[in-house]
Order: C-alpha cells, then structure tokens, then sequence
C-alpha cells in the first residue's frame, strides 16, 4: 500500500493527548499516524482497510474522545464501523446504517456510546454503539441528502445538521441527552423556601425534534460546525460559498441554563 497515492478524504487530530496522533481515511485505507517531535515527516503507525465486494471507499470519519481516544468511526457506503485504535481492528459494525450512503457521523461529547450519522436518505439517526441493531431515535426533517451533523460540545441535546435541500436545522433530542428534563435539579435538593410552584411542577417535558430551521442559504449546506469559544454560536457552509453565523434561539438558552 502506498498512502501517499490515494485520494485523502478526511484528516483528524486526536481530540485529547499530547497531540502527536493523527488519522487520515484515504479511498478504503484507515491510517494512524505519529507525529514526532524531532521529524519532519508522520510515520504511519498503523492501518487498516476495508475489505468486501465492489470498491469500498471511506466517506467519513471522527475520532471519538472517549474510551481514552483509542476508537475512530467511519463510514462507507450504508454502513458504520467503529475501529480500535491501539489494534487496528473493527469493534463493532453497524450495517445498513442508512438506506443510502452515509455522509457523516458524530460522537456525543458527554455520553461515550451514544453516535449521531446522516445521509442520503435525507435522515438522521442516533445510535446506542453497544445495541446497533436499530437507532434510539430518527430524524426525518429534511427533504433531501443530509451533509453533516454535530452535537454541541457543552449542550448534548442540541444537535445542528446541514443538507442539499439548502436548509440548517437546530434540534433539541433532550431525550437521549446526558441532561434529560427533569434530572439537573430534584425535589429532594429544594428547601421549604424553595419549594416548586404547582405550575412548576406540571411543567410538560420539551419534545425531541426540531426546535429552528434556517433558510439563508440558496445552495446545498456541506458543513456546519459549532464554536469552540461559544456554545450558543454555529456556522454553515453551501456549495456556493456563502458562509452564515448563526446563534441559539434566546429562549431556547435560558431555558437550557435556567
């Protein structure tokens, strides 16, 4: 194998560490990479590669910041593989992911199993990687391919998707949240002063779904991405160029804060 003749089509550093690990997915190639400190140049510490009919080619990938940054998820065709970073080796297998190919996928930053994936089948599902045989929960709101999904890195339940139908849609999936309606603050924690009014107490829980939808784009959205500096902030990226900023409803927020 020579990786340096393939078509690269993602490269990602490893999210916690020292920082010298790298991945690359190039055509059906799984590559890990060391970077050191006294080289100019990565040595490939590893690889892995897809093996099946037909040409199998990576279409995505994200290193997950769990299990000790020692498992990556990919995609490839309709299909979702977890990988083992220290042997190279598939740990679990989602098959048929999607009823088209799948375009991207992302871990929950706070919940270590749980995966979001998007794709052509104009869905988004939320897997549990422990019992892949079906999703926890399906997002069917957009009306054709679905390009990218991202959790937000402090507010797991608000999840950001971009797709070809030109439109970015903010959900609130509270349900499968490490923050479920309900649990940040008990009954049991609140004094005699404190004590929820009756309308407090039969509050309805938020639904799963969407919560916004944003139409500025004319083109099919590939990307979007949220701060790293602002949990409140999120970007979008079409295909002709235009770049949007956009924020987390106000209501929504102190909602989620309050």
């Amino acid at each position: 194998m020579s990786p340096g003749k393939t078509n690269s089509r993602l490269v990602a550093w490893e999210p916690t560490g020292d920082g010298k690990r790298v991945i690359s997915l190039a055509d059906n190639h799984l590559l890990l990479w060391d970077l050191q400190e006294s080289s100019s140049q990565a040595v490939l510490a590893g690889s892995a590669s897809l093996e099946g009919r037909g040409q199998l080619k990576f279409t995505s990938g994200r290193w997950s910041p769990h299990h000790s940054c020692t498992q990556v998820a990919t995609a490839s065709d309709t299909a979702i593989r977890g990988w083992d970073t220290r042997t190279m080796s598939q740990v679990y297998c989602i098959e048929n992911a999607h009823g088209q190919l799948v375009r991207d996928v992302d871990f929950n930053p706070n919940k270590q199993y749980y995966l979001a994936s998007c794709g052509d089948d104009c869905k988004v599902k939320f897997w549990d990687t422990r019992s892949p045989a079906a999703p926890v929960r399906t997002l069917e709101e957009h009306s054709h391919w679905v390009w990218s999904v991202r959790y937000n890195h402090s507010h797991d339940q608000l999840v950001l998707t971009g797709s070809s139908d030109s439109r970015v849609t903010l959900s609130n999936m509270v349900s499968i949240s490490s923050e479920p309606f309900g649990h940040l603050v008990d009954d049991d924690d609140l004094s005699d002063q404190e004590e929820r009014r009756p309308e407090e107490k039969s509050q309805e829980p938020p639904q799963d779904g969407v919560i916004a939808t944003y139409e500025e784009h004319e083109d099919s959205v590939y990307a979007v991405e949220w701060s790293s500096a602002d949990p409140w902030l999120f970007a979008s990226l079409s295909y002709d160029g235009r770049l949007v900023i956009n924020r987390v409803p106000r209501a929504l927020k102190y909602h989620i804060l309050l």
